[in-house]
């Protein structure tokens, strides 16, 4: 828990949490076998519209298994964008191969128009694969995400994959509850992930969940995160596998906060409407924005500071606020720049690398009162 006062993003465990956990402690069934693991794809499944769900024990390790049952392969290339979070990328080279990195939209997410540009005009098709003229590397997969809980354009990104055979591979792990064009995120591509981190709008304390209407891509994904087991009496394996079960303990608490996953996305709105009713006068601040065709979660409401006309900048703002009690972050260093990923190809990432210095995400918690967000927006005044 967050010795801050008014923290950035906490749980909100206030439904069957303690009684399903507690029947999984009472019955012995604690592990990755159990009845709360079953129960918990089926909820996830129904909720997101996907034929399957197989959980695992981080979105992370989702995101790993994923690209392997799409067929990502050494030294392929995968799209993702440069502004998000380390774990997309890191999946890709956990598989030996390449994130192709672009820019971010006003919206935070992907930039679709410099990426249809840079598949149409700086790759060339050749013999069935499309190779990036840069790297000589071909091209799999595009991976977008769902940054701060806003949905990515996905139609053009389905369009341009289609036409040249790439998997989509969504991942959703910050934005599970946001609606694309009426669509749940997560099932917009070929596979997608969501995460249950601690700090997500729901949590099973960790845990992910892989969803896809493929029913082979599904059951080589339930093989892979159980060990690859061939005969799990004999031990026999054929494949390299992986201990990514989520436990039944874990998926218990899933269960319970998916019974109340509507009226958190809710509360995130309000949240989300009550900040920007107080900050868009403010000059020098610029409150996120919403595309007409999307429904965020607002996972962490994120906020861009212009310190010519508010006075000082993200991070000096930001050091104010935590001093007194208030945890406030930036976004995430632009991953294209850091030094694992010298190798491979940043395509004309602008906009992202500005949204990092100027970015400063505030409190966002389910629980968030009224007092505490008033006193939140004091402080930005």
């Amino acid at each position: 828990m967050s010795n801050f006062e008014i923290p950035l993003s906490v749980p909100e465990l206030k439904g069957n949490e303690w009684k399903y956990v507690k029947e999984c402690l009472d019955t012995n069934w604690v592990s990755s076998a159990g009845k709360y693991v079953d129960k918990f794809e089926e909820v996830v499944a129904d909720y997101a519209g996907a034929d399957y769900a197989v959980a695992t024990v981080n979105g992370t390790a989702a995101l790993h298994i994923s690209l392997l049952v799409a067929g990502v392969e050494t030294n392929d290339e995968v799209i993702t964008p440069s502004l998000t979070f380390v774990a997309p990328a890191n999946a890709v080279r956990y598989v030996d191969a390449w994130p192709t990195f672009m820019d971010a939209d006003q919206y935070y997410q992907l930039e679709v128009g410099k990426m249809v540009d840079f598949l149409e005009n700086e790759c060339e098709w050749k013999n069935g694969e499309l190779i990036n003229s840069h790297t000589g590397r071909k091209i799999s997969a595009i991976l977008p995400v769902d940054v701060m809980g806003h949905p990515v354009d996905m139609d053009p990104i389905n369009e341009i994959a289609e036409k040249y055979n790439l998997t989509v591979i969504e991942d959703a792990t910050e934005a599970l509850g946001a609606e694309y064009k009426g669509r749940k995120v997560g099932t917009l591509g070929d596979i997608g992930v969501y995460s249950f981190n601690g700090n997500k709008l729901i949590t099973t304390g960790g845990g992910g969940m892989i969803v896809t209407d493929n029913h082979e891509w599904a059951e080589k994904a339930r093989y892979l995160t159980t060990q690859a087991k061939d005969d799990p009496l004999e031990y026999i394996h054929k494949e390299i596998g992986y201990n990514y079960r989520l436990t039944n303990i874990q998926a218990a608490m899933g269960v319970a906060q998916m019974e109340q996953l509507d009226g958190f996305v809710e509360k995130k709105r309000e949240n989300a409407k009550r900040y920007t009713e107080e900050l868009t006068e403010i000059e020098g601040i610029t409150p996120p924005k919403e595309a007409p065709w999307a429904q965020s979660t607002y996972w962490l409401y994120t906020v861009l500071l212009n310190k010519d006309n508010y006075g000082m900048d993200s991070r000096e703002l930001m050091d104010k606020m935590r001093e007194n009690g208030i945890q406030v972050r930036p976004f995430w260093h632009p991953i294209h720049s850091l030094e694992p990923f010298e190798g491979t190809y940043p395509h004309e990432i602008n906009s992202a690398e500005k949204f990092y210095e100027k970015s400063l995400s505030l409190p966002s918690s389910v629980g968030l009162t009224t007092d505490e967000l008033e006193i939140v927006t004091k402080w930005l005044v």
